[in-house]
């Protein structure tokens, strides 16, 4: 959850982002410097220069835009508070990447202590998920995949767009491998469906 007082910028975002959405700054040694420095206007240059990029990921993470937002949030406020980790031989945009999906990942683990995870034991051989990614958009996938159970969903992205393994997966989310597996397969079994109602 966003800390109130902690960080101005992450209220009332939505409206004055989007007019910033093709903002010009520059990602440089001095912008990050400032960051370092708990400066809020180099804070808020970085936020508003990676906004988009990090709301496409934290989108297909989430039910919806509100929640992404929140992740987002969340992640702005890890990415400030561990800036001087942040090795500049290393590129920036894969460092932000990977701190936006952990705290997709730790919303996710938050909100299954809530409700009881589902745990589909069976095992099923997975089919290459390139299909359904080739034969329709982003936007549509995302619509799609937001439509998903959190378990699917965060499966599914984790494996088919971020690129991780089974096992990579079930250590990340406490769950075991056949699990994973097993909602991978759901996943891709209900998007084929909505894909093949969308055709009709």
């Amino acid at each position: 959850m966003s800390r109130p007082g902690n960080l101005y910028l992450l209220t009332s975002v939505t409206g004055s982002i989007e007019s910033t959405k093709h903002v010009t700054h520059l990602l440089n040694t001095d912008l990050l410097e400032g960051c370092r420095k708990r400066d809020r206007k180099s804070q808020k240059a970085l936020y508003q220069l990676f906004y988009g990029f990090c709301m496409k990921i934290c989108l297909r993470y989430a039910q919806d835009r509100d929640e992404a937002l929140e992740v987002m949030n969340d992640g702005f406020m890890r990415v400030f508070l561990n800036i001087d980790r942040y090795d500049a031989t290393r590129d920036f945009k894969s460092w932000l990447s990977t701190i936006m999906i952990n705290t997709s990942i730790d919303h996710y683990r938050s909100k299954i202590r809530k409700i009881e995870m589902e745990e589909l034991q069976a095992k099923h051989e997975m089919e290459d998920a390139e299909g359904i990614l080739s034969r329709i958009n982003y936007d549509d996938l995302l619509k799609m995949v937001q439509q998903l159970s959190m378990a699917y969903r965060t499966v599914f992205n984790l494996f088919v767009i971020d690129g991780y393994s089974h096992e990579e997966i079930a250590s990340m989310l406490s769950i075991s491998i056949g699990t994973s597996k097993s909602n991978l397969f759901k996943a891709r079994e209900q998007l084929k469906r909505m894909l093949r109602a969308q055709s009709h």
